[in-house]
């Protein structure tokens, strides 16, 4: 049977107040620093992936993937690809936000990137999501208050509605050189947000 959710732990520090694993089957994978972590909570990861630049002897598991130092992806992405190969089609990623703005703008990327293919994906900060959407719906949980901002990854996103939300729009356009998506807020409802084509990023408030 092939995993349904990959759980990936990274070396970023801003992590949830609570972390929950889904009940459905799943993957977890460390990357990296995301190690410490995982230990930190009393979990072992089924895989792990990393170039030890964030650890300082590589984890003691025969699944432990070394990476080279000197490589054009990033520990995240490999991590991904693992999730890929395993058939995942959602993915729960925590540690990818925090600490190098670099690192968590990739992460950002590698979310749209993964929303191209057809999968669910959520970064977890300390207090809010990220999320993306291609050439479909993306459902927000109703909450009675916080922000969420909507952004173009593409060039050009066509066909947008925002429901539930306190601005509501029909069939917009955005573009990724004009925030105009940004600082909506829940209303209690819970809002759908959708883009005919194009990928939209999507930052809430948890």
């Amino acid at each position: 049977m092939q995993t349904k959710v990959c759980v990936i732990f990274g070396a970023g520090n801003e992590f949830p107040e609570k972390i929950d694993l889904p009940e459905q089957d799943h993957v977890i994978i460390a990357a990296d620093g995301g190690m410490k972590k995982l230990g930190e909570l009393g979990i072992l990861p089924d895989r792990a992936v990393g170039d030890l630049d964030s650890l300082e002897t590589a984890p003691d598991q025969g699944n432990f993937k070394l990476l080279p130092h000197i490589k054009d992806t990033t520990d995240m992405f490999e991590a991904v690809q693992i999730g890929l190969s395993l058939g995942c089609s959602e993915f729960l990623i925590f540690g990818g936000t925090g600490g190098r703005l670099d690192h968590t703008l990739a992460n950002i990327q590698l979310a749209a990137e993964l929303s191209m293919k057809n999968k669910i994906v959520k970064i977890f900060g300390d207090k809010y999501v990220l999320t993306a959407v291609t050439n479909g719906t993306a459902i927000l949980p109703a909450k009675e208050k916080g922000y969420v901002s909507v952004f173009a990854h593409s060039d050009i996103c066509s066909g947008v509605n925002i429901k539930g939300l306190f601005y509501e729009v029909e069939n917009a356009e955005l573009k990724n050189t004009f925030a105009l998506g940004v600082s909506n807020e829940f209303i209690g409802k819970r809002p759908e947000i959708s883009v005919k084509t194009g990928t939209l990023c999507i930052y809430y408030e948890i």
